[in-house]
């Protein structure tokens, strides 16, 4: 019986020894810019993780959190776009950014352009935060990005 446990034990309790370091995880940063080159806007961080969840939300999440799901994608691109920049993780990052301020904002009322930048959050040994930005995009045109997505779109029809 005592065999059987030891054998159990491993499947019930996994272990996470796999991982050789737990880096941080880039954090996604945009703004919305009146022009290419126009005064610089103050970076909001996209989808900030919320400071506390009830317990019934937490529930809710274990079922079904496919906005949870594309944020994880989205660090997937960040790696990738920090390690070796590709069209594809840059043009993944910008469309989603794109999707969620034509979403929650009126069409007339966003600014043409859009920036993004990856940042990493380390903590010093004096327990200070650092933050590191790894890479800033050029200003995108809006108006193309909705072109470029609803073409995929039509594309994947």
């Amino acid at each position: 019986m005592l065999t059987l446990f030891k054998l159990l034990l491993p499947a019930l309790m996994p272990s996470w020894r796999f991982f050789k370091s737990v880096d941080p995880s880039p954090r996604v940063e945009w703004r919305l810019l009146s022009s290419a080159s126009g005064p610089p806007a103050p970076w909001q961080e996209f989808r900030p993780r919320p400071e506390r969840l009830s317990p019934l939300a937490v529930a809710g999440r274990m079922l079904w959190n496919a906005r949870w799901n594309e944020s994880l994608f989205l660090v997937s691109c960040a790696e990738r776009l920090t390690l070796a920049p590709t069209e594809h993780s840059r043009q993944e990052i910008l469309r989603r950014i794109a999707a969620d301020q034509r979403r929650g904002q009126e069409p007339g009322a966003l600014q043409p352009y859009l920036q993004f930048r990856l940042v990493f959050l380390d903590r010093a040994e004096d327990g200070q935060l650092i933050k590191a930005v790894t890479y800033q995009s050029e200003p995108y045109l809006m108006a193309a990005l909705s072109a470029h997505a609803a073409r995929a779109e039509r594309a994947a029809a």
